[in-house]
């Protein structure tokens, strides 16, 4: 990546931090309020969103916030350390995040856009997410149900603003963050963007009070707060969002994954002489309806542990975040995987009772036979 050069209008400085996470799945589900009794009694509170426009969000179990403590950052980021917390849903995802802010409190736009391109390779480097998430596992481990840390995870990174000045240190509103300067740090992109790629990559900007706003990519956000010198709630739902999609994309991947197994068991139920007469699909259906089950409660269970009510400002954001993420993209998906499990469900158990019926009056056949042979022989 080449030199951030500023080419918006005029010198602009910036005050905040960056926020990432990664996001790993860890069991079928969490018991919270097990895992709550397992950690420190003054770490772990349970928090939903917590401004007016949250009415349009219903949350039936709240998340669960636990504090980790620090981590520095091998020199990296001027020393900065990076704050450590992990957040539990009840469907078996946990998001290990990282806040990470600069030593100066305002750094000019380009400065910025360094220190924030700078901290995934800090946190990669010394992983203290992974660290973070091995411990947090061990300790809250009888709380999880079917415990395994899955291979897929989600990593997202949020760039939070409390304040932009002008070069006459004057306070500068969002429409300082032009296309051009939203693009060098959203999609580290140092040359200007056509038209058409800000269309379709940064498609949504969005504000609640003059002076606030949300932009909104596959892998960052910005997010515009003056004097908010906590997580918002934008914060708050994104990161939910990023958790639904992780077990939307946890549960694809088990189904990528059964697909071919399952083409393999029935033929394998189908294969060889005694299978002409008894197929041993009664080995098949057991895992199909299973696997079935289990995709289909988990996937609902995760879509409806947050509900959008009204469409109000929180509301736009979530749905713009499912937008963006392709949420409805990865159901539809396995929506089509789980029509041919169940349709394979159904021609199997259809088979073994036609295979069944098939038999049985084969075997009344036989007894008929037998009883004409033993009448004649008498």
């Amino acid at each position: 990546m080449g030199t951030v050069v500023e080419r918006g209008a005029g010198v602009l400085a910036a005050a905040g931090w960056i926020r990432n996470y990664r996001l790993y799945d860890v069991g079928y589900a969490i018991d919270l309020e097990r895992a709550a009794r397992l950690m420190p009694s003054a770490g772990p509170v349970r928090l939903a969103p917590s401004s007016a426009q949250a009415v349009a969000l219903q949350i039936p179990n709240p998340p669960l916030l636990v504090s980790l403590g620090t981590a520095e950052l091998d020199g990296w980021l001027g020393g900065a350390t990076a704050q450590l917390s992990a957040r539990l849903y009840d469907f078996g995802a946990i998001a290990v995040r990282a806040r990470v802010a600069p030593a100066a409190e305002r750094l000019d736009w380009p400065a910025f856009i360094r220190f924030a391109r700078d901290v995934e390779p800090a946190l990669q480097r010394s992983d203290p997410l992974g660290a973070a998430l091995r411990g947090l596992v061990e300790r809250i481990g009888p709380a999880v149900v079917r415990p395994r840390v899955a291979p897929v995870t989600e990593e997202y990174t949020v760039f939070h603003l409390k304040g932009l000045w002008s070069g006459g240190g004057d306070l500068a509103g969002p429409a300082a963050l032009d296309d051009a300067r939203l693009a060098s740090l959203l999609l580290e992109e140092d040359r200007p963007l056509s038209a058409s790629a800000r269309t379709e990559l940064l498609p949504h900007r969005l504000s609640y009070h003059d002076d606030d706003l949300a932009v909104l990519t596959w892998e960052h956000a910005l997010v515009l707060a003056p004097g908010a010198d906590e997580e918002t709630d934008i914060e708050w739902v994104l990161e939910f969002a990023n958790a639904q999609l992780l077990e939307l994309r946890y549960y694809d991947a088990v189904l990528d994954d059964a697909l071919p197994r399952m083409y393999d068991d029935v033929a394998r139920a189908r294969r060889g002489v005694r299978a002409l007469v008894w197929p041993r699909v009664g080995r098949v259906l057991p895992r199909l309806s299973t696997l079935h089950a289990d995709t289909t409660e988990t996937v609902e269970r995760v879509e409806n542990a947050l509900r959008v009510t009204d469409d109000v400002y929180l509301a736009r954001v979530y749905t713009a975040a499912m937008e963006v993420f392709r949420g409805p993209v990865w159901r539809e998906g396995i929506d089509r995987k789980l029509d041919i499990i169940r349709n394979a469900y159904a021609m199997l158990n259809e088979e073994a009772q036609v295979r069944r019926s098939e038999l049985l009056e084969a075997m009344i056949v036989v007894l008929i036979v037998v009883e004409i042979v033993m009448a004649l022989v008498r």
